[in-house]
């Protein structure tokens, strides 16, 4: 072997060992860099992204609390006793008692004003009609305010406390509807449809769970089992029904 050739030699296996210095530190970073990236992937997190407040349900949520129901009930200077408009008002009034829970029923009577004295007459009849209506005399409490002016007739007040379905008032803008950047909800959204959900619910503790199972009909059972047997059609569903059989 030529002296040139040997040098080239030497030459080629003291270069090796220095880009296996060189490289070698290079592969584990890129290694580690990928398996980061992978793993950033693979762990998204669907439930942390749909986690952003924006539901109704949430911003308005349905509650049951005790809200203080009253009416005010208009009475002229020159009344004598209850009227026929006020009588239906307070039975219409009174229809949401719930006589089981027994709450106080206040009348409260104005002083000081125009219609002072029609006003207690008025008052006693109504006391009267409550406790008529089914509720009882004990629940009944007479009281009397100041009148503002005594030149003006006030009216009578007839309140009550009840446990009521019920959400947070509607109206509330506290941002511009514009600003639709972030594409959420305006703060206001869904108010009103829980509001009227909340208004239609006859029995408040719906919403906490269900109620008994009620007794059942015996005898319509029987009737509506021997129609299966039959293979038949019930005669009640002959004439509710559009089709012609």
């Amino acid at each position: 072997m030529s002296q040139s050739a040997l040098k080239a030699r030497t030459i080629t296996a003291a270069m090796r060992p220095g880009r296996s210095r060189l490289y070698r530190p290079v592969l584990p970073v890129l290694a580690v860099a990928v398996a980061a990236l992978l793993a950033g992937c693979a762990n998204r997190d669907s439930i942390t992204v749909g986690a952003v407040p924006d539901d109704y349900r949430t911003n308005h949520p349905i509650v049951i609390a005790e809200k203080n129901e009253k009416i005010d009930l208009p009475v002229g200077a020159g009344d004598r006793g209850m009227t026929g408009s006020q009588r239906d008002t307070l039975l219409g009034f009174l229809d949401g008692y719930d006589k089981s829970a027994a709450p106080t029923l206040t009348i409260s009577i104005p002083s000081g004003s125009a219609n002072e004295i029609a006003a207690t007459a008025a008052g006693r009849d109504f006391a009267r009609l409550a406790i008529a209506s089914g509720i009882s005399r004990n629940r009944i409490v007479m009281t009397s305010y100041q009148s503002v002016s005594a030149e003006a007739s006030a009216p009578i007040r007839v309140a009550y406390v009840s446990v009521k379905a019920q959400t947070d008032r509607c109206g509330r803008w506290p941002e511009d509807l514009l600003q639709t950047s972030e594409n959420k909800h305006h703060a206001d959204f869904g108010c009103s449809y829980q509001n009227n959900l909340a208004a239609q619910m006859a029995n408040p503790t719906d919403l906490l769970g269900p109620r008994k199972q009620s007794d059942i009909d015996a005898e319509n059972r029987g009737a509506v089992i021997d129609v299966y047997r039959q293979r038949g059609i019930s005669e009640e569903f002959f004439g509710n029904s559009e089709v012609e059989y």
